[in-house]
């Protein structure tokens, strides 16, 4: 729709069924990855697998960049996309504007890791990055009635991915067991930290953090960052194996490396 709501003429629809499911659902976030592609709402709405794929990435990039314009920590970029995978889960792309949820999302993010940006400010910022190729949308948002229909809209939005989240606000990710580990075992390789966070970084962009809980995910990057960088950091021997600290098997590990393999090709 010419003005970016959720959905042509009406913008938000959320279904009785997505609001029960809600309320149980924030037991747990977490689901196989067959689970998640097989009961997709936006698959029973024609989207297919691949288009998925690129809305969620189309979606991650987008939060990356409005994070960084409106300054906040990498940490609510993080909860911002996990906020918006998992409203994905229980929506469909086909009636939920990604720009406008994710936008929300960050909204929502920003308060809850307690590095709040204005709501006027999130306007404003959004909407140039949406239409950054008008070169007059940094004036056109400034007029009084394109901006209260934007407010309008991430003010009804927030109450949907509130009601589709079941109010779950609670979002843990890999990057403080990774950097505690990486202490605990004085991890002196100078390169390995940070290959380790940038696979934490890629792995936001897919379905990762709802297949895998943050300190699986933090054991996962840390055992491809060695096979990158090909060196052995951490003993592996007998009872001090440094996966033990994130309760995990090899077994599990050598899935994560083939599933990371899988998920590159995907990030392409």
């Amino acid at each position: 729709s010419s003005h970016h709501g959720i959905v042509e003429n009406s913008p938000y629809r959320i279904t009785k069924s997505g609001n029960k499911e809600a309320g149980k659902l924030s037991a747990s976030w977490y689901f196989s990855r067959k689970e998640i592609e097989e009961n997709s709402p936006s698959k029973r709405d024609g989207i297919d697998l691949k288009k998925e794929t690129y809305l969620r990435k189309s979606y991650c990039t987008y939060l990356q960049d409005l994070g960084m314009r409106l300054k906040v920590p990498q940490v609510t970029i993080a909860t911002s996309i996990v906020f918006c995978h998992r409203f994905y889960l229980r929506q469909s792309h086909a009636k939920n504007d990604r720009r406008t949820i994710a936008t929300v999302c960050m909204f929502l993010a920003g308060k809850v890791e307690e590095t709040p940006r204005p709501l006027k400010d999130v306007i404003l910022v959004s909407y140039e990055l949406i239409h950054k190729k008008d070169p007059a949308a940094g004036q056109k948002i400034k007029q009084r009635e394109v901006y209260d229909r934007q407010k309008e809209l991430i003010l009804l939005g927030e109450r949907v991915v509130l009601a589709t989240l079941g109010f779950d606000l609670n979002v843990h990710h890999p990057y403080k067991p990774l950097v505690e580990t990486i202490k605990k075992f004085k991890i002196t390789h100078n390169a390995l930290p940070q290959v380790a966070w940038n696979f934490v970084n890629d792995g936001l962009r897919t379905s990762l953090c709802l297949q895998f809980k943050p300190h699986h995910i933090a054991a996962g990057a840390l055992f491809l960052a060695g096979k990158f960088l090909k060196v052995k950091f951490l003993p592996d021997d007998g009872e001090k194996a440094w996966y033990q600290e994130f309760d995990v098997t090899p077994r599990q590990l050598e899935g994560w490396f083939l599933y990371a393999k899988d998920t590159k090709k995907e990030l392409k």
